[in-house]
């Protein structure tokens, strides 16, 4: 088996990943096949940190839209819901024989601990792979700029952003057949052109701290070993040319 060409990788999933398309929740079979391939990578070597979204439960600006709950109160309660992704996915690692801690910017004692840089740090170094859930601990901030935040404060060589579509494309691949992959692109062309790869924010954070940031197709098994042996795979957005 390939080596990895990082010694630690961020990988933002979303919480949609944990369960079937369409579903909502936690899905016991969904969230076994994702735990397989953070396993997978992990034994390749690198140290992994990952940002769990909450998105399978609710989307706090979404929900704001339709409900009384002011944007502040929402944005609150999806990082609860990524709290009760990270502890589910950390069971299920944990079972499967991968040792894990559960980090979050809110507190929620009883579950996990706070994040902290260097706790963080230590358990990675100790081999378990780390999940930083609450995202920001702050609202308006989505949990791409999150996973872009700790991945600068964790030093981390590669950004991967996990997603149900094989990259970046020119156009939504689901509304628009004749959509084309983008294999490479910059930091700046994605802000330019306005791709939806993550927000605006994230992107630029990735840019600051110059952390290379690979999308891709999680459900597709092997694309993960892929990006971290240095296959092309999925959209590498990196340095402005």
């Amino acid at each position: 088996m390939a080596e990895a060409r990082y010694n630690r990788v961020l990988l933002k999933l979303s919480g949609e990943s944990l369960c079937q398309p369409g579903g909502f929740g936690i899905e016991g079979q969904a969230i076994e096949a994702i735990a397989d391939r953070i396993i997978r990578i992990s034994k390749l070597g690198p140290q992994v940190a990952i940002v769990v979204g909450g998105g399978n439960f609710l989307r706090g600006e979404q929900f704001a839209k339709i409900s009384h709950i002011p944007r502040n109160t929402a944005d609150y309660m999806g990082m609860l819901a990524t709290v009760i992704n990270a502890c589910a996915l950390q069971e299920t690692l944990e079972k499967m024989g991968q040792p894990t801690s559960v980090l979050s910017a809110i507190e929620v004692v009883a579950l996990c601990e706070r994040f902290v840089r260097r706790k963080a740090l230590f358990h990675l170094d100790t081999g378990r792979v780390v999940i930083l859930a609450g995202g920001t601990g702050n609202p308006f901030f989505t949990t791409d700029t999150c996973a872009a935040l700790r991945a600068a404060e964790l030093d981390a060589d590669l950004m991967i952003k996990a997603t149900k579509v094989d990259g970046v494309f020119t156009a939504d691949p689901m509304k628009d057949p004749s959509a084309q992959l983008i294999t490479k692109i910059s930091y700046g062309d994605v802000l330019a052109r306005n791709l939806k790869v993550m927000d605006p924010a994230a992107v630029s954070l990735c840019r600051d701290n110059n952390i290379p940031v690979i999308v891709l197709n999680i459900f597709k098994k092997g694309n993960l070993e892929k990006a971290l042996t240095g296959e092309s795979i999925g959209t590498m957005v990196g340095p402005d040319a």
